[in-house]
């Protein structure tokens, strides 16, 4: 039986607090997560961004979209793993058809 794969987005913005270095890192810390257990197929860092309303009473973000496949059941630990870092504002994990 063939692997069951799924196309996936994700866009996740890490606190503007970090410098550059940490940002850079936090940013690496999840790609490797998504290559772990999956193929990345397209990374756009998007820089700092103002945000649409205030977050924790900030009011820009560093923004970065990453396109990748695996399995389905991978999107929901990868959320689990947004939710629990203090450095990801908000995040977003899209099915793609």
């Amino acid at each position: 039986m063939a692997k069951v794969t799924g196309k996936y987005e994700t866009l996740f913005i890490v606190t503007p607090t970090l410098g550059d270095e940490e940002i850079a890192a936090v940013v690496d810390k999840f790609k490797s997560l998504i290559e772990a257990n999956g193929t990345v197929e397209k990374v756009d860092d998007w820089g700092k961004r103002r945000l649409a309303y205030p977050i924790n009473d900030l009011n820009e973000g560093h923004y970065t979209l990453v396109e990748f496949t695996s399995v389905p059941s991978f999107p929901a630990e990868l959320d689990r793993k947004f939710k629990i870092d203090d450095n990801i504002m908000r995040s977003m994990i899209i099915a793609q058809e």
